[in-house]
């Protein structure tokens, strides 16, 4: 099977995991890491079908979306060898997606994986970080912002997450998308915290 065969399948797969979504960890998020990932990979000469298969799939088993994270991988697993990937393909998308999570604090020990994490963060940024904060925030209960109680509110997150990914990205042409996105992060607060 050629590999823009096996993309298309895997987009299905994705769209009928995340499909309806409510905390910014849709199919549309995926697609946008997706895209960048490709879009970096090219210009960083890494593997591209990698790079671009594992972003599409780098929130599966995801422990915040997922109750059963081993079964949810298992479950890629087989749907990848029934799609005609290899096993070294399979590994290598594993490994580009195992280090992915801003939480676990971990640098993906492969190129391929730097990337999906560089677009994964990206997406977290700009424009598009700011709307899936609020809809992350809103999904979990979570308040806009409290004057007495900031710590656990969505405004929080900008200062606890959002801020210090720019500094976090792995690859230089990722690090020039991060930086025009920052300054959107940054402005949007300022306004926020003046009009609050």
């Amino acid at each position: 099977m050629e590999q823009h065969v096996q993309l298309e399948k895997i987009k299905k797969y994705v769209y009928e995991l995340f499909a309806n979504d409510p905390t910014g960890h849709d199919f549309f998020h995926m697609k946008r890491v997706a895209r960048l990932a490709k879009e970096i990979a090219i210009q960083e000469n890494a593997n591209e079908f990698i790079c671009e298969a594992a972003a599409w799939l780098h929130d599966v088993g995801d422990p915040k979306l997922f109750t059963n994270k081993n079964k949810a991988r298992e479950e890629l697993v087989t749907f990848l060898q029934s799609i005609g990937l290899t096993s070294e393909q399979i590994e290598e998308i594993g490994k580009a997606m195992e280090d992915v999570s801003f939480t676990k604090g971990n640098i993906p020990v492969t190129l391929e994986g730097k990337i999906v994490q560089d677009a994964d963060r990206i997406d977290a940024i700009g424009a598009i970080g700011i709307a899936r904060t609020f809809a992350y925030g809103g999904a979990n209960g979570q308040l806009i912002y409290h004057d007495n109680e900031p710590d656990n509110t969505s405004v929080q997150h900008f200062y606890d997450k959002l801020f210090k990914l720019k500094d976090l990205i792995n690859t230089s042409s990722a690090k020039q998308i991060a930086e025009e996105r920052q300054h959107i992060l940054v402005e949007y607060v300022n306004q926020f915290m003046n009009e609050w």
